[in-house]
């Protein structure tokens, strides 16, 4: 074997390594029977998935109710901004691809702002602007409105000012592939409007919906920084596995990330497959 060769192997081999092995050591300490989440290794156990908490002290993380509360709160979160990214996603690419409009390609540029953006910044932005929107709301009616505060529907609102733009710009590059002879024939032979869009056009773009959607769900899940700065009283996971690993962390935290990474890689694979109808 050329040493040219050998070294590619080794790199390849190296990069994966550096990769997988956090996250192989993550999801094998999470059947570690000890109550701490590191080495050294005291047996296999189940206790931290689905342990009611007679043998640590603390139940396993598919039986206490603080875990399956956040799970539920960063549902509550992912779903809507995953629908909204591509519904909103879908007719910006509308706009970007089909309509002519003066300032269409300052509105391209500023679009692609929030990317870039740090997401603490973004969040404080967020925070400031409707925290006094809410206060001006608040001297108006006399009347407090609390989904402008802190909470759930901030988040959503914090989390989609930026995921939103990853939506457009998948959706737009399957959207700017598709050849609109097939909207015309159609057209002639009587369909209406309606019609070929839900028969022609929609069809073709339904694997960047997909993609798109799988996309903002898994953004929406684990983003961190932006949902830090508009979170109230329902935190969603990250913020409390952040809250669990400041106060003490425990093998339970290894298992919660072990679930994650299968969910995560689950719609990842998916995305890939959805996204082979994308070429």
């Amino acid at each position: 074997m050329s040493r040219p060769s050998l070294l590619w192997k080794f790199y390849i081999a190296a990069f994966y390594i550096f990769l997988f092995a956090p996250l192989l050591v993550v999801a094998v300490f999470a059947f570690n029977a000890s109550p701490f989440p590191s080495p050294p290794w005291k047996g296999f156990t189940l206790e931290w998935f689905i342990g009611t908490g007679s043998v640590f002290g603390k139940p396993g993380v598919l039986m206490d109710p603080i875990w399956l509360t956040t799970i539920l709160n960063s549902l509550k979160v992912a779903v809507p901004v995953a629908v909204l990214a591509v519904v909103i996603g879908t007719v910006n690419a509308w706009l970007l691809e089909r309509a002519e409009f003066p300032g269409k390609t300052l509105f391209a540029m500023m679009m692609l702002w929030p990317l870039v953006i740090p997401g603490v910044i973004l969040g404080i932005s967020i925070l400031a602007f409707f925290s006094r929107l809410a206060n001006g709301l608040e001297d108006f009616l006399q009347t407090d409105i609390d989904g402008l505060r802190p909470g759930l529907m901030l988040i959503v609102l914090g989390q989609l000012s930026f995921i939103l733009t990853i939506a457009t710009l998948i959706i737009a590059a399957r959207l700017r592939k598709f050849d609109r002879s097939l909207e015309e024939a159609a057209f002639d032979l009587g369909a209406s409007r309606t019609r070929v869009l839900r028969t022609v056009t929609l069809p073709f773009l339904s694997p960047a919906l997909v993609g798109a959607g799988l996309v903002a769900l898994l953004m929406s899940f684990e983003n961190f920084n932006t949902t830090l700065m508009l979170v109230g009283s329902d935190p969603p996971l990250p913020i409390t596995m952040y809250g669990q690993m400041r106060e003490g962390a425990t093998p339970a935290i290894n298992a919660i990330s072990l679930l994650v990474m299968v969910a995560v890689g689950g719609l990842a694979s998916l995305f890939a497959l959805t996204s082979k109808g994308d070429r």
